[in-house]
Formats: structure tokens, sequence, C-alpha cells
């Protein structure tokens, strides 16, 4: 199931000093143009991250985008989402997807082209990658894999590939020259002084 969107919006809640906030926010990226955000609060009891995808999968259908639950297969067919997005420690695409009754389209995080291999190998839909560029909510992961790692991966594997890390409005025509699909972005967006107008420009620049 090949995605219809360029533009992958990942929420922190932890940017806002409220959870309204950040739904705030991710209504204003709906606004300027995003169709699928990726519900990401992994330090969530299951029955606040369950009445948080209720919020976010409202706000999703008003505009027609596509709803991913990080890792929680049960939340994502319990608020009807879209699909459900793994990390390296998630179980294997094939299994989620055996799980969900192949419902769910599935997404995996890859930090080397090796990780993106394996990920099309367990039948995953798309990958992001990364982190492409310096960036503070990605330094868990180590240094930034840089612009050939990204273009490795894109010639090694089939499914679409989003870069992420360190994006800004400059680096998508570099991103995309290296055979991006799309990208993913949080504090881009996220932390933009206006998330509409700046979100607008990302679509533009992906169109």
């Amino acid at each position: 199931m090949k995605p219809d969107f360029r533009l992958y919006l990942i929420t922190d809640r932890k940017l806002f000093s409220s959870s309204e906030e950040m739904l705030k926010a991710i209504e204003s990226a709906l606004e300027g143009g995003v169709r699928a955000v990726q519900l990401r609060e992994k330090d969530l009891t299951s029955r606040e991250l369950l009445a948080m995808a209720y919020e976010v999968r409202k706000q999703t259908k008003r505009y027609g985008a596509k709803l991913f639950i990080n890792d929680r297969i049960d939340i994502a067919l319990a608020v009807d989402a879209d699909g459900v997005h793994l990390g390296g420690n998630s179980m294997p695409a094939g299994a989620a997807r055996k799980a969900s009754g192949g419902t769910l389209m599935i997404g995996v995080s890859a930090h080397s082209v090796q990780e993106a291999r394996n990920a099309q190998e367990n039948g995953t839909d798309f990958i992001t990658l990364g982190p492409v560029y310096e960036t503070a909510s990605k330094m868990q992961y180590g240094e930034p894999i840089g612009t050939q790692v990204l273009k490795e991966a894109t010639r090694d594997v089939s499914v679409p590939v989003y870069a992420i890390g360190g994006i800004r409005t400059d680096r998508i025509a570099e991103v995309l020259q290296q055979g991006a699909y799309g990208v993913a972005l949080i504090s881009a967006i996220l932390r933009a002084a206006d998330v509409r107008i700046t979100t607008a420009e990302f679509v533009r620049k992906l169109s």
C-alpha cells in the first residue's frame, strides 16, 4: 500500500506546555496541508494515549488526513487509525500486518541502509530514515547519517523512504535529489512561529 502523502508530521507534546496546545498545533498543520500524522507519545499510559488518539483521529478525519499510532496496534485499531509506525525494537512489519488483519498501513523507522533493507524484507509500506542532518530531537540515535546514506538506501529499497532529522525548507530539494519520497518532521513544524504557514511552505516545496 503506497502512501499518498509526502509530508509526515510526528507529534511530541513535550514541545508544548499542555496537550491542548499540541492539539492546536496539529490543527494548524492540518489547515496548512499535512495529510498524515503519527501520534508518537510513548510515555503516556494506555488510557491517556487512547484518549489523545481519539482526539487526533477526529482532527485528521475532518481534513481527510491519515493517522498513524506509534507501536500500539491495539490503540490504532480501537480508534480506526490508518496505520502504525514501528521502531527498531518493535515487532516486525509482517507480524504487525498479521496482528491487524491486514487493515493497517505499516511504517518502520530505520537508521542505516541495512535497517532499511530489513524493514522492506519484513513487509513495511514505507520507511522513515535518519537522522539525515543534526537535530536535537534525534540525538539519541547518534551522529547524522548524511545524505549519502539516504541516497544508498533509496537505491537499495523500492518502498518509499521519508527523510527525517534536521529537515528544513531549504533542504527539501537536496533530500528529494537523493531519492527521498518525502520528509518526516517534528519540531520544524511544531515549533514554528506560524505552524499553518510553515506547513504550507513545506507542502509547496514537496509538490
